[in-house]
């Protein structure tokens, strides 16, 4: 991909309807065969409420940044500082909670050039440590971020609807 054509910015309270439904789709591309529509659903109705995104816009703790190419959305990511779990030991840590690309742009050199960018931005803001939760089941999002350096160090369980999953913690310290 040429990433002149890709632009990253922090997303703004007025991007939060097309968040909410950019997200609840790229969530679903990524999941629905693997769960139950109700569980889906459950999960969807909560998680990406446009409600629910702009408390998370407001929040100080949180920063979310959109990739942008053509001016058009094709994927999103937050970071969050908070209390990690006890598992993650290195310093200054925070939390890359959301990472996703849209299905078209996977395997093109936009999620590299957009993770590049979350570190570097984790960097800027002070964090020595990333840490993120991905679903024990989903091996591309583990050979992608074991390909930037994160190691699994523990694990926790994700609520998805009445079906409680195993996520994985994986961390790595950011590089002066």
């Amino acid at each position: 991909m040429k990433h002149d054509r890709l632009i990253i910015k922090r997303a703004a309270s007025s991007d939060v309807e097309l968040l909410a439904e950019f997200a609840s789709r790229v969530y679903a591309d990524t999941f629905s065969a693997v769960n139950t529509p109700e569980n889906m659903e459950a999960y969807l109705s909560t998680a990406f409420a446009p409600a629910r995104l702009q408390a998370e816009l407001a929040d100080p703790a949180a920063s979310f940044f959109l990739a942008e190419v053509d001016g058009k959305l094709a994927g999103y990511a937050k970071i969050m500082a908070g209390q990690p779990p006890a598992c993650v030991v290195g310093e200054a840590p925070v939390e890359l909670v959301r990472f996703y690309i849209d299905r078209i742009w996977q395997g093109t050199g936009l999620s590299a050039a957009f993770m590049g960018h979350c570190l570097k931005e984790a960097k800027q803001q002070g964090y020595r440590t990333m840490y993120l939760g991905v679903w024990e089941h989903n091996a591309r999002a583990h050979a992608f971020y074991r390909k930037w350096g994160f190691v699994r160090v523990g694990e926790h369980t994700f609520q998805m609807g009445d079906d409680p999953q195993v996520d994985w913690w994986m961390t790595k310290a950011l590089e002066e």
